[in-house]
């Protein structure tokens, strides 16, 4: 069992992580995860937790919490009549077998090549965010199956590999095919879901046996930040919705765009 101090100090600094979490995630409308992921390793590196599994413990710990939240969230959106169920039935399987491929990777990529993979397609966001327009179209509805199967498993892929629950991703799908808005956020809650509870099972399994991990871990899962940050984004993140409400749609979008190219920035000069 590790001092009581060092749980005291990990606790803190995790308290502190999901109040500003829960604030950024409030703010720009998002589960989270894109959020959660770069502010936990930079929590873990200065609690100083190996290198080596740092990233790791990033998403896999980040995808245990979007679970809970993303089942709420599901929920609520589904009794307002705003979820695409056909879409989510249709990717009951594509979405978790890439899920599953990212657990894989997971398991073999080393620490430095996952965060590669989250600042690139963290810029690929940024930018789309930055340059983004209403008038962008790709079709007049979603496409069919094959295509439709191929866009789940590579959704659930890169979502799961960047420890996120696929609401920017699958936003960015329905609408450049004329989906509204409104449904793609109701319908990114079913993604998460999707995406999360096999991601935190995969990570679990990946991490099992790992060395440097912080008291409290299953494999790549800490659970003292997933008590902690789930009640504590809960709490602050109204307050990110409040300031939200103050600025408009576009705002946003350039504000979250900004931020996730600072985070894509901060891991490639990691890697320097």
């Amino acid at each position: 069992m590790p001092p009581l101090e060092e749980l005291i100090w990990f606790a803190v600094a995790l308290t502190a992580a999901g109040a500003l979490a829960g604030f950024l995630a409030g703010l720009f409308g998002i589960g989270g995860g894109a959020i959660l992921v770069p502010v936990f390793y930079q929590v873990f590196g200065l609690l100083g937790v190996d290198e080596a599994v740092r990233m790791h413990l990033a998403i896999g710990t980040s995808l245990a919490i979007i679970v809970p939240t993303s089942i709420r969230s599901l929920l609520s959106h589904k009794l307002r009549g705003s979820v695409d169920l056909e879409l989510l039935k249709s990717w009951i399987v594509p979405v978790p077998l890439g899920v599953v491929a990212a657990s894989l990777i997971a398991a073999s990529v080393s620490s430095g090549g996952l965060r590669a993979i989250f600042a690139i397609i963290s810029v690929i966001v940024g930018i789309r965010m930055l340059l983004n327009r209403e008038s962008w179209r790709l079709g007049a509805d979603l496409p069919p199956n094959p295509m439709r199967a191929a866009v789940g498993v590579v959704l659930g892929l890169l979502s799961a590999l960047m420890g996120i629950g696929g609401g920017v991703l699958n936003n960015t799908f329905m609408t450049l095919f004329g989906r509204p808005v409104h449904q793609a956020v109701a319908t990114s809650a079913g993604v998460g879901v999707l995406i999360s509870i096999p991601g935190l099972f995969g990570y679990v399994w990946a991490g099992l046996g790992a060395s440097g991990l912080p008291p409290f871990s299953t494999g790549y899962v800490n659970w003292i930040a997933v008590a902690l940050i789930i009640p504590i984004t809960l709490l602050i993140a109204p307050l990110g919705v409040r300031l939200a409400h103050s600025l408009d749609k576009r705002q946003l979008e350039v504000g979250f765009g900004i931020f996730i190219l600072l985070v894509a920035a901060r891991f490639f000069y990691s890697l320097i």
